[in-house]
């Protein structure tokens, strides 16, 4: 009986050791998992805002005129000229949306590149760890990608000719600051932070709904993130 009562706290240890040993997955399924949900979410991402009305359908990356621009915008729409306004900001939008389909691959290269620090760094790290390592590595490729496709969709649905026009008609008010007509870059920029946005969400999605995690592996390599994440 004494020898059961000296096994008991042995065999005791022994589960607790093999199910942690469960639990704790390794440094091959931690980069595997990781890289399955940034895939998984930037997807996701660049496939929502690439559909029609995938940027100017979702208020929180609707591309409105700059900043410049809005005064104008409010002067001209006063003026009865709400439609020409209009045409600008659908046109801008959709030339974002044309544009959101080169992001894939350059994610993709992103995402095989990373390292194991990388890889623990953004498990362990804060909410949006992952999207600022895209800001980090991406952004000057997204913008390279990103201008041309901009420019002929603006060019393709007289973008640049409706805020050409805005602008100009704008620009013959007598005394206000006049706004450049060069819209290109504007939106190239905008289309970016707006894929940013959208990648944030399906970051924070898949940190904080279990439901997001479709594979056994993800499961328990989120599960490990959540009892010793650092924030």
């Amino acid at each position: 009986m004494k020898r059961s009562f000296l096994l008991f706290p042995v065999l005791v240890i022994c589960i607790a050791q093999q199910c942690h040993a469960q639990i704790t997955p390794t440094s091959l399924e931690i980069g595997t998992a990781l890289k399955q949900a940034l895939e998984q979410g930037t997807i996701k991402s660049t496939d929502q805002l690439s559909a029609v009305d995938g940027f100017f359908g979702n208020t929180a990356v609707k591309i409105l005129l700059p900043p410049e621009a809005q005064k104008a915008e409010k002067t001209l729409r006063g003026m009865g000229m709400g439609k020409l306004c209009d045409d600008a900001i659908l046109s801008l939008n959709r030339a974002a949306e044309d544009a959101a389909i080169q992001a894939k691959p350059i994610f993709i290269t992103a995402i095989k590149q990373m390292t194991l620090q990388d890889v623990t760094n953004i498990l362990l790290g804060s909410p949006d760890a992952a999207t600022q390592y895209f800001k980090r590595t991406t952004t000057a490729d997204l913008a390279v990608k990103f201008s041309p496709v901009i420019k002929v969709s603006l060019d393709k649905v007289n973008a640049t000719k409706y805020y050409a026009t805005v602008a100009a008609t704008y620009n013959k008010v007598p005394f206000v600051h006049k706004i450049n007509p060069d819209i290109v870059a504007y939106a190239t920029q905008k289309a970016i932070d707006g894929l940013f946005i959208e990648i944030a969400v399906q970051e924070l999605t898949i940190r904080q709904n279990i439901g997001a995690r479709p594979t056994p592996l993800l499961q328990k390599v989120f599960a490990f993130a959540d009892k010793n994440k650092k924030f």
